[in-house]
This record gives structure tokens, C-alpha cells and sequence, in this order.
């Protein structure tokens, strides 16, 4: 999957993602009307009731919708130009969804390995935020299943490897992000790697997406890792620094975290079908170029091996 981002690219702000040392981020990237891509125009939800019916008591009572998010992976969730709002395509189905539910997304900008501690611990009524569901995550928590995105590559332009495929990381330091499925998959090639007698794989782990690219274009890393969506969006954005070496590595599902036995399930799969159903869906990947990775509809816990 190669989501449609090249006309996209050029109205998303920068906001927090830093892809070369000394290059500041660019807050001024417009659509060609002018104005600065926030938020998918005309998705208000009223509430449904059938859904409301559904929530659990103590979060219908709180008015509120708590969702973690690692704002520094866009277009899917980053911070706001001018702004500490976290915005991009999840947070606009979280407010979709609250709208749904009758109750306020309140979106939380949190490091990525947090969230599911934090699911577990009840700090946070879901998460989204990239997730793919993995059998290892459903261990811990549960996941509503909305999206297909894959693993890509990405290297310094000039001079970088053109790394195609996982068996052609072997002898490099990779760089990713930490607690993400590509910390995974550079772990588990370093043992195949070793495993056929070849030099094995450095890892490059970071708490943020934003220190992943930094440690690329500051010659810490050979190459990155990162969801598709998410390598193409800062491959595009680096000006020339960076290229896409490879991807998608192969297409696995999105989910939507959920604290198992929180009975949050049922109602957050009900308010994706209602989206898919409504437009609501479509129209959000559309604003954001991701409609590459639609689905024709929702499931509960379709993992891959993680």
C-alpha cells in the first residue's frame, strides 16, 4: 500500500516532524485556498443513541472520551502548526467517534510505548495512535480494527543504502521507534541475520518518531523504519534529504486500543461501522491522503504475529 500523499504533502504543516539536522520545522505549508489542513471539515457526529446505551456508566457520566496518542507521526497524529492540539487522521475519527458516544474527545499527546501500559492501568479510556494489532498486544488489550498499513524504508538520499527488503538489513544500524512493531522486525532480523551467518542488525531506538529521523539525517542510523503512511509523509517532507527505499513490508491492520474488560469494545467497533456507514470514514482518509488503507469494515482482534 502507497497511500496518495503527493497532493496532500504539499498542504499538511510540517509541525513537529524534524527531518534533517540544522533544517527547522516549516509551519507555513498551505492548501492551495490557503488555508492550513487541521481538522476534516463537516464530520460532526450527533449522538447515537444506540451507541450511548452501550458505554459503560463511568464514561457516559464523565462527558469525556480520554484518548492517548503519540503526536509525532504524521498525518496521523502530530501536533497542530501554532498550536499544542493534536490533530491528523486519528484524531479526527477520536472526535468522530466521542461525537457518536455524546461525549468530547479529550486527545492526549503521550510517548507511544506508554499507551498500552497506560490502557491497562486504566489511565485512558483508548488509544489511537498507529497501533497495529498484533497477537502480542491482544494480550493486554483489545483492538477495533480500521485501517491497512504496512512497513516502509526510508535513507538519506544521497548516499544511503537502497535497503529493499528485511533480509537487506543486515550489517546496518536501523532506526525506529520504540515499542512499535518496526522495533519488532529490526529484533527479530538481527537473530535471522546472525542465524545465516551474516552481520546482524543495530538497532537505533528512539522514545519519538521526531529522534528517529533526527538520528537519519544526522548519520546515526543507516536507514529508518516507520508505518507507510508515515515514511512517505516525511520522505516528502525532507526536501530532497531523504528517499523511500522500500515498502510496503507487507500491509498489516490498524487497531484501536481498548482496555480489555473495559466494555469500551462494542461501542467504539459500533461507532467505526457508523463512520464507514455514514461517509464520515472515507471522508477522513480522504482528507488526509491515507485512503489507500481503507477497509470495508470493522473487526474486533484480527491480529498478525507480532
Amino acid at each position: 500500500m502507497r497511500p496518495r500523499l503527493t497532493a496532500l504533502i504539499a498542504a499538511i504543516a510540517f509541525a513537529a516532524v524534524t527531518v534533517a539536522a540544522g533544517c527547522g520545522s516549516s509551519n507555513n505549508s498551505t492548501t492551495t485556498g490557503g488555508a492550513t489542513l487541521t481538522a476534516t471539515p463537516g464530520i460532526t457526529q450527533q449522538a447515537d443513541q444506540s451507541i450511548v446505551a452501550k458505554l459503560p456508566a463511568s464514561v457516559k457520566s464523565s462527558g469525556e472520551l480520554t484518548v492517548a496518542a503519540d503526536a509525532t507521526y504524521p498525518p496521523d497524529e502530530f501536533i497542530g502548526s501554532g498550536s499544542k492540539a493534536v490533530i491528523g487522521m486519528d484524531a479526527d475519527l477520536a472526535n468522530a467517534i466521542a461525537g457518536l458516544m455524546g461525549l468530547k474527545a479529550s486527545v492526549q499527546n503521550v510517548t507511544f510505548d506508554s499507551i498500552i501500559p497506560g490502557l491497562a492501568a486504566g489511565k485512558y479510556d483508548l488509544g489511537i495512535s498507529s497501533f497495529t494489532d498484533t497477537l502480542d498486544r491482544e494480550k493486554v488489550v483489545d483492538f477495533v480494527d480500521y485501517l491497512t498499513a504496512g512497513t516502509s524504508v526510508f535513507a538519506k538520499a544521497s548516499g544511503g543504502p537502497d535497503i529493499t527488503s528485511l533480509d537487506e538489513l543486515c550489517g546496518h544500524t536501523i532506526a525506529a521507534e520504540k515499542g512499535t512493531t518496526q522495533q519488532d522486525q529490526i529484533s527479530k532480523q538481527d537473530t535471522k541475520c546472525k542465524s545465516e551467518g551474516k552481520p546482524g542488525v543495530t538497532p537505533a531506538i528512539f522514545e519519538t518518531q521526531s529522534e528517529v529521523n533526527l538520528a537519519l539525517s544526522s548519520g546515526r542510523a543507516d536507514a529508518a523504519m516507520a508505518d507507510t503512511p508515515v515514511a512517505a509523509y516525511i520522505v516528502e517532507k525532507s526536501n530532497g534529504q531523504f528517499k523511500l527505499t522500500s515498502g510496503p513490508i507487507p500491509p498489516e491492520p490498524y487497531g484501536i486500543a481498548i482496555p480489555k474488560n473495559s466494555g469500551m469494545t462494542q461501542p467504539v467497533f459500533d461507532a467505526i461501522k457508523a463512520l464507514m456507514d455514514n461517509g464520515t470514514y472515507k471522508k477522513i482518509l480522504a482528507y488526509w491522503g491515507l485512503s489507500d488503507g481503507a477497509i470495508a469494515a470493522p473487526t474486533i482482534n484480527h491480529g498478525v504475529a507480532g
